[in-house]
């Protein structure tokens, strides 16, 4: 399982690294999430994931399924 941020969509709104602090981090340059480990969700770590696609507001974050 992959996780991908689209990084026009993100507004910066820092509910996904709130939820999923392992799977995202806030860019320092303007405040907009990326994944972490290439998107690669350890496993675990999948409810975390779902949650943070849940509670992104611009839905600028899908699952990429293996």
């Amino acid at each position: 399982m992959k996780v991908e941020v689209d990084e026009h969509a993100c507004q910066g709104h820092t509910l996904c690294a709130m939820v999923a602090p392992d799977l995202f981090t806030l860019r320092d340059e303007d405040g907009h999430s990326e994944a972490n480990n290439g998107g690669e969700v350890p496993r675990g770590l999948e409810q975390a994931a779902n949650s943070a696609i849940s509670s992104c507001p611009e839905r600028a974050i899908r699952m990429i399924e293996d």
